[in-house]
């Protein structure tokens, strides 16, 4: 018997989505971690291609509504504002 599974486009998408986020983080502590400026500067550039890519993937999936977001309440917006505030020095 011969079955022959099948991705959706809407499951390719979010792996690939999901896949990217992994991407960002590991350039991301690669790029802290990192103490040549030469290869630095590589995996910045790296980390822009890989978001840029995330951001497309994301853009195709809200358009398509695989994606649901919810904009955020103004009380909520000023809360993590000032959660930020007072974390900085």
């Amino acid at each position: 018997m011969n079955t022959q599974n099948t991705l959706t486009e809407e499951e390719i998408l979010t792996d690939l989505l999901t896949i990217e986020k992994h991407f960002t983080s590991t350039y991301n502590t690669f790029i802290t971690e990192s103490t040549c400026a030469n290869l630095r500067q590589n995996l910045k550039d790296i980390l822009t291609e890989e978001q840029s890519i995330h951001e497309n993937l994301y853009n195709v999936m809200t358009q398509k509504g695989w994606y649901p977001t919810a904009d955020a309440q103004a009380q909520e917006v000023q809360k993590a504002k000032d959660k930020y505030n007072s974390l900085q020095v």
